[in-house]
């Protein structure tokens, strides 16, 4: 009978994420993983089979984290107060290794090189581009903003600005902070 690992598999997820997230794909070598996550390379290899198969891991969770942010926001707040918190919590609530999206971080990197790694960031980011559609839509049905607009355009535009704030919130000198109440005050001007 194998034996049982003796680590947790979510934690090790979660460094490797936030490896891959601060420094990326070919940024973060199997050395600096077997390091962070305190493992020998047999171990890595029966754990994850690969740094491909880890990243990938520590994509969805990235994805995932995020959809239930979002998700806890509309329980709070309902769908358009949703759409309106996110922008700050975005700046506001991550003590992340990077600020930047680390999906189209990995979009940005592998794309050019056609890695399936960029496939699997694009297909996460369209759904949460799909999650955030049907918050307009929710938004449209309550009556909460204008019924005249396309939710998927609009969606496609809200992650756009979301996205650009993670970038700008790297930047020195910017005050992501006041972009992110313009995002968040132009939600209510729709």
């Amino acid at each position: 009978m194998p034996r049982k690992p003796n680590y947790d598999r979510d934690d090790l997820i979660d460094r490797a994420r936030d490896l891959f997230w601060e420094r990326g794909w070919a940024g973060t070598s199997l050395k600096d993983l077997e390091a962070n996550l305190k493992m020998k390379p047999g171990s890595f290899y029966a754990a994850f089979g690969s740094k491909d198969a880890l990243f990938e891991l520590a994509l969805k969770k990235y994805a995932e984290n995020s959809a239930a942010r979002l998700t806890s926001l509309t329980q709070e707040f309902g769908p358009l107060g949703a759409l309106e918190q996110l922008p700050l919590a975005v700046v506001e609530g991550d003590a992340a290794p990077a600020r930047a999206c680390m999906l189209s971080k990995t979009l940005l990197e592998l794309h050019a090189h056609d890695h399936p790694l960029a496939k699997a960031a694009n297909a996460h980011l369209l759904k949460m581009e799909q999650h955030i559609a049907e918050l307009f839509r929710q938004a449209q049905e309550n009556g909460d903003i204008s019924s005249n607009q396309d939710p998927s355009a609009l969606a496609r535009r809200y992650q756009s600005d979301l996205l650009g704030l993670r970038v700008s919130a790297e930047r020195d000198g910017v005050d992501a902070k006041a972009i992110a109440q313009e995002i968040a005050d132009g939600i209510t001007r729709i």
